[in-house]
């Protein structure tokens, strides 16, 4: 019959417990250095030279488009060659890696849509180019920087290929975690898979 036991054990697992600090950590340092990279950059692209900006663009969706191992691969090699103790600080940088470009995707489109003018208008009234920024460029930008955001979060804490090839240290994330525990009967990754299920479902509604 139905039981919490399985879910009562999670708050006694220290690996587990660590885990998810390592999860929830990573993906919301991430999440907000993706957002403010990812979002710079793309009002960047949009007043830059056509041919500078679609060679960015092309880089920029190379992530996305790669397999997973691929990039986790690339990543690894980097971290090796930049002689980088594979741990926490790594999996973080991986992240921020194959975070931003989803941001610059969610943001972009926006900024190409939205009226210039107004920044314009903004700096010629009196504000700095900070206030226009911060005052009109942003609050127009919002629909597409929380989509980003939110995939970001959602890549992040989701994400295991990546984070196996360039942790170390004893450091893992949820899935990490998760991928251990199939590998021994354990039914305490079925109550951990419904509560990341959960969680993840919870996101999107908001």
């Amino acid at each position: 019959g139905f039981s919490l036991k399985w879910y009562k054990k999670l708050l006694t697992d220290n690996d587990i417990i660590a885990a998810v600090y390592v999860s929830i950590s990573i993906a919301v340092i991430a999440t907000i250095i993706s957002t403010v990279l990812g979002t710079i950059t793309a009002i960047g692209l949009s007043r830059s030279r056509k041919i500078l900006r679609e060679w960015l663009l092309n880089v920029n969706n190379m992530p996305i488009m790669n397999p997973d191992i691929v990039t986790a691969i690339g990543l690894m090699i980097l971290f090796t060659s930049m002689r980088l103790e594979r741990g926490y600080l790594t999996m973080l940088l991986a992240h921020i890696a194959f975070c931003t470009p989803y941001v610059i995707t969610s943001v972009y489109p926006k900024v190409r849509s939205m009226d210039h003018n107004l920044a314009n208008v903004a700096m010629d009234l009196g504000a700095t180019p900070f206030q226009a920024l911060t005052k009109v460029i942003i609050p127009m930008l919002k629909p597409g920087i929380f989509a980003g955001m939110l995939l970001a979060f959602t890549m992040s804490l989701d994400d295991f290929v990546v984070s196996y090839f360039v942790t170390g240290n004893g450091v893992s994330n949820i899935s990490i975690v998760v991928y251990n525990m199939t590998k021994r009967t354990n039914p305490t990754i079925n109550a951990l898979s419904t509560l990341l299920i959960l969680v993840v479902v919870l996101i999107w509604l908001v």
